[in-house]
Parts: structure tokens; sequence; C-alpha cells
């Protein structure tokens, strides 16, 4: 890949984001990596090393990347502000070049939930209900940030008359719907019809864009009642490495993968 690439990678400083950005730098690719360090909520549900996966500092994997012999930058920005894409657009330009790769990993997940409060899903959490707060930070960042991103990529790469791009969003659950992660579900579906909507609309501009749906994937959350779920249930077959998605993650972003676009790809 040539080193005139640019990524922005959201959610990037630790997990599949992370991964991603690695990944993308080791192919030649100046990575910005954007991140927001914060807990989720204090529940009995979320596994403290998830929590410190969160709390980490996206430098580290900027530092990473440079001292294998990359060139990256790193941002802490929160995208429930709507400035935020401009915001790191214009950073990414300063310090690297025109961006010409998103990856669109970010969440504003917080918590599951459910239409009947008080469920215990498959891996043995007590689901609480939707509420507004949690869709308003869940759909602020998954789908509003993740389209206000696209529309900055997209509105960048035609004033510079640009003709390669590629663009590649995370998704979730499935178009019956997550039980026990039903916000979170939803905002997954926006941001993939939002990423369908970009590879038909920039195609003849040699941009490609797509979604990945990863296996259940080991950022912190996996333990013994995850694993034995995946061991179990028809659909998922793996418990996955952040890394291995990354490399997915790579592939769609390089030469090779120019005529796969409009597409969610399903790890299993």
């Amino acid at each position: 890949m040539s080193p005139r690439h640019v990524a922005i990678v959201t959610g990037a400083n630790h997990g599949i984001g992370a991964a991603a950005a690695e990944q993308l730098a080791a192919a030649g690719v100046a990575v910005l990596v954007a991140f927001l360090r914060g807990r989720v909520a204090e529940d009995a549900n979320t596994p403290e090393g998830y929590q410190r996966n969160r709390m980490s500092d996206g430098g580290d994997v900027a530092a990473r990347i440079i001292a294998a012999g990359g060139n990256a930058v790193a941002i802490e920005a929160d995208l429930l502000d709507p400035a935020t894409p401009a915001r790191l657009f214009d950073a990414a330009e300063d310090a690297l070049g025109p961006v010409d790769i998103l990856v669109n990993n970010a969440t504003g997940w917080a918590s599951g939930d459910s239409f009947t409060a008080g469920t215990v899903d498959p891996v043995g959490r007590t689901t609480p209900g939707v509420t507004a707060d949690l869709f308003d930070r869940t759909f602020g960042v998954d789908a509003r940030a993740g389209a206000l991103m696209i529309a900055e990529f997209s509105s960048r790469l035609v004033a510079r008359d640009g003709t390669w791009g590629r663009i590649v969003g995370l998704t979730s659950g499935g178009p019956h719907g997550f039980p026990s992660e039903v916000t979170y579900g939803a905002a997954k579906a926006a941001l993939e019809n939002y990423t369908m909507s970009a590879a038909l609309e920039l195609g003849r501009r040699g941009v490609t864009a797509n979604m990945i749906h990863p296996p259940i994937t080991d950022t912190g959350w996996v333990n013994d009642a995850v694993r034995q779920f995946a061991a179990t249930d028809s659909e998922h077959f793996h418990v996955a490495e952040p890394a291995e998605v990354g490399r997915v993650i790579g592939w769609l972003c390089g030469d090779d993968a120019r005529m796969v676009s409009g597409n969610i790809i399903r790890m299993r």
C-alpha cells in the first residue's frame, strides 16, 4: 500500500480500533488515532478489564506505531460533539496529509438494554430497559458521528477531486434485531445504511465502503460464560483476537479490494 495514504481510525485506543490502526500503519499508511477515554456505566455486568481498556491512552498506540517505523498521531476528542469530525480531519491534514481512509470503529455503547427490562441474556447479564439517555449516547456516536465522519470524508475528497478512498465501519446485531442490545443494534443498523449509501454515491470516485460484522472479539469482555456461549451457539463459531479483525480491515483498505464495496462482511 502506498505511503501516500492517510487514515483516521476512531475508537483506536484499544481493541479492534487499535489493531486496525497498527495494521494499516504496518502497510505504510499514516494514521490518526482518534479516541476518548472514559469508563462505561458502573455495574456488575461490565468487566474491569474492559473498563481499563476503555481508559487507555491512544497516544500509546501511536507510540507503538512510531516505534515500529510507522507514522501516527493521536487525538482525544468526543464524537458526541458535532464539531469533532471537522476537527479530526483538520488535524490529520495538518499532521499527515489528506485523509483517504476512514475506519468508523468508535462506539458510544454504555450498556445493553431490552424491551423486557430485568431479563438475563445468554451470557448472564441482567439488562436494563431502553432509556433516552442511552439512546442519545449510542446513536450520537455510532450513527450520527459515523454519518458526519463519512460526510466530512466525502466533502473533502470531492473538493480535491480525489479518485481513491476506503470507508470501513464496524457493526453488530443483525437485520432481525439484537435482543438484550436493542439500542446498540439499532444504531449499528443506521451506520450500515449510511455506509451502503456511501458505497453507491462515491463508487465512481474510486471509493469503496463496507461494514465488518466481527465475531465475538476479546476486547476485555470475554469470560468463561462468553466462551461457553460461543462454543454452543449456532451463529458464533470463534472468539477472535482484535488483530484478526484488524487484518480484515487492512485488506479492505488495500488495492486488492478495489471492487469490494457495499458489503456487510460477516466474520464467524
